[in-house]
């Protein structure tokens, strides 16, 4: 099994433990479920599927190309920091062995990346990083970031002890530069920054009486990238600085990269949800076990404002106070008057609010037209919703695979994903084809798969090919004549 493939198994029995069970029907489509051409905005999505391999689909759901390997998560390189060549990726190449040097003892299978790559359209390795690598193995988690110095950030752990906690040893979380050549030439680790997290003395006591060896469990990791904020005079936006996330300690923060410092910080702590509906912009209510955090590029509405998935899982110190029933929500967040200035949830489409949920890993991104690409992972489903909440695009993966996440780690078929990506049109090599065809979804009142019917039966009561009405009408006719009620 590929270290992706462990990483989901190992996040599907944390999210099993702390939350509440969820349900799917046995049997439903896949593939490309709603399509409107004329609001969506046209892309093509690179993902890992539940097979354990990357697939670059187009809007029809189509796979216009495959690399044999996964990602936690896949992602495009933008060709300015290729040298100009198109189509290239990152993913994994190889998981540790039991006896790697740097296989520490109860490592969550999250860890166990060894080797992190850099492969063309053709799946040729062109950059790799794992051997200079502490341990000799990347062990790369949940985000990675090429920077335009031609450097790559890493999130990875350090497996260590540190003082006042309950557990000999943690595994933390920390950011490594890399250069080109693998030398390592910055570095931030989580454990050296406790007081800056925001938690009280009383949390403080919780997180280190903790039984979770990842105890912070940071799941994103970006540059804050170009900005209005800091070009006002804000330093804590400084593009080169890292937005973070810990999805177990329920709090989102901004990393100096000069001074390895926390300047900025939405939680541990919020106020409870507000029930019903309300009127934004709003204070930021209880964000729990969230994914994705960025803050929105430039050339895209909203720049500026933190976009961020609140999968509404089960997190904190102590664990938050949740909605019983579930249910996900996008958020987009004023990062200095700390306000929701928009927002996703199924309830915009007038659906329970569980009908739009992963407690444990999804993503988001905002697109060029305003629209939102939303990717709920667990159930393997990514949607464009538009400004007003409408979905004008859906897409369920086809592709399953096995993972042991049954009663008793018995091996089950899922077809969850990590994190998907749209990707722009001119990201791939020339020439390369894409479909925009539109899907009408169907009335899902009248939506049914047909029964197999035998010829008595549709002459007596069904509308069948070939039966005529006056046919089934005399059948029924004779069947009632002979009922008495």
């Amino acid at each position: 099994m590929t270290a992706a493939r462990l990483t989901l198994v190992a996040l599907f029995w944390v999210a099993l433990a702390l939350n509440a069970a969820w349900a799917e029907p046995s049997i439903y489509p896949t593939g490309v479920t709603r399509y409107d051409p004329a609001k969506a905005y046209g892309t093509f999505i690179l993902f890992s599927g539940g097979d354990g391999k990357t697939r670059l689909v187009d809007m029809d759901g189509r796979e216009v190309h495959r690399w044999n390997y996964p990602g936690f998560p896949s992602g495009i390189l933008d060709p300015a920091l290729t040298g100009g060549k198109r189509g290239h990726v990152m993913l994994e190449l190889s998981m540790m062995k039991k006896d790697d040097p740097a296989m520490a003892k109860g490592l969550p299978l999250i860890d166990h990346d060894k080797s992190l790559a850099e492969l063309d359209w053709k799946a040729k390795a062109v950059w790799q990083w794992g051997a200079n690598a502490p341990g000799g193995a990347a062990q790369q988690h949940h985000d990675w970031a090429r920077l335009p110095n031609g450097n790559t950030l890493v999130l990875s752990v350090v497996v260590h002890p540190l003082p006042g906690f309950a557990l000999p040893k943690v595994v933390d979380d920390a950011i490594y530069e890399v250069t080109p050549k693998g030398d390592i030439v910055w570095r931030w680790v989580a454990g050296d920054h406790l007081d800056e997290f925001g938690w009280t003395p009383e949390e403080l006591a919780l997180v280190r009486k903790t039984k979770a060896i990842s105890y912070l469990h940071i799941n994103n990791m970006k540059p804050v990238g170009s900005n209005h904020w800091f070009r006002a005079g804000d330093a804590r936006f400084n593009p080169d600085n890292i937005v973070i996330g810990s999805r177990d300690a329920n709090f989102i923060a901004i990393i100096d990269k000069a001074t390895a410092k926390i300047v900025w910080r939405l939680g541990p702590d919020y106020p409870p949800v507000a029930p019903g509906p309300r009127k934004l912009p709003a204070p930021v209510d209880q964000i729990s076990g969230q994914h994705d955090p960025q803050i929105i590029p430039e050339s895209l509405p909203g720049a500026g404002n933190l976009l961020v998935f609140d999968d509404q899982g089960a997190a904190g110190y102590p664990p938050a106070k949740l909605n019983y029933a579930g249910g996900s929500r996008i958020l987009e967040i004023d990062p200095v008057k700390e306000q929701i200035v928009w927002e996703y949830s199924a309830s915009d489409i007038d659906r329970p609010e569980w009908t739009f949920y992963s407690s444990f890993i999804g993503n988001v991104r905002r697109l060029l037209n305003g629209n939102t690409f939303i990717a709920e992972g667990m159930n393997g489903r990514f949607f464009q919703v538009t400004p007003a909440g409408e979905i004008v695009w859906e897409y369920v993966s086809p592709y399953f695979g096995e993972a042991p996440i049954g009663p008793g780690r018995k091996q089950v078929v899922t077809n969850w994903v990590y994190r998907a990506q749209p990707v722009p049109y001119d990201w791939v090599p020339a020439g390369t084809p894409h479909g925009e065809h539109a899907v009408v979804p169907p009335d899902l009142t009248s939506f049914h798969l047909p029964a197999q019917r035998s010829d008595s039966d549709c002459s007596k009561f069904f509308r069948c090919p070939g039966v005529s009405d006056d046919r089934r009408t005399q059948s029924r006719r004779r069947i009632g004549e002979g009922v008495r009620l």
